[in-house]
């Protein structure tokens, strides 16, 4: 009975995520899910990344969390539309909880919308946002093994961030590993190396945005 629950709950959410991915094209919207443990760095990523984007450019961000609206709030210092999902318990975003989210937004006034999504490796990886494409972040603060770990959340995602590498001399984060897990999931995947405290990496990370939109757009 569990099992068909929870497959009756996922064939609802891809029925609206589909139309969502249509809201997003017509819209001309390029959609990235980022997932990732608590604690990786998500925000300050974002943080650094509306940092350094120009004050013009068309850009907005929704954040999901269980409680409270605290990544919100840093978010917005930016100055580009931010909304808070609070989750109340759920693990993870849906569809339903994007389009409601997005209600009152003009979508033909975002170019790039940013979704970050609950701390947790596992739940995300089942639910299809519309996106146009999934972000794993992984910091060296955690093991090197959690590719192998949690593998189908790193086998769907189209790009690794390896996060917080000023630590790398302070913490036992084998990266070669680490890099070689990453591959062995996913053979191929793009891999972007940052630190959010030095700014580092930013530039290889916004390269790669700007080249998958434009993709996404030609599609």
């Amino acid at each position: 009975m569990r099992v068909a629950v929870e497959e009756k709950v996922l064939s609802e959410n891809d029925k609206l995520a589909i139309g969502l991915r249509e809201r997003f094209r017509t819209n001309k919207v390029f959609c990235v899910n980022l997932i990732s443990s608590p604690g990786s760095g998500k925000t300050a990523l974002l943080e650094r990344t509306l940092e350094a984007l120009p004050k013009t450019a068309k850009v907005a961000v929704l954040t999901g969390d269980i409680q409270t609206e605290n990544d919100a709030r840093r978010l917005a210092r930016a100055g580009f539309p931010v909304k808070q999902i609070t989750t109340g318990g759920t693990c993870h975003l849906d569809a339903s909880m994007l389009i409601k989210a997005l209600a009152d937004w003009d979508l033909a006034a975002i170019d790039i919308l940013f979704v970050e999504n609950v701390g947790n490796l596992v739940c995300p990886t089942s639910y299809d946002l519309g996106e146009h494409a999934k972000i794993v972040v992984l910091s060296v603060t955690e093991g090197e093994d959690k590719p192998l770990k949690y593998p189908s959340i790193f086998a769907v995602s189209e790009l690794c961030i390896i996060n917080k590498i000023d630590l790398l001399p302070y913490v036992p984060f084998r990266l070669d590993e680490a890099l070689a897990n990453v591959r062995q999931v996913h053979p191929g995947m793009a891999v972007v190396q940052t630190s959010c405290t030095r700014r580092e990496g930013l530039d290889g990370w916004l390269q790669w945005i700007e080249k998958r939109r434009l993709q996404a757009m030609a599609a």
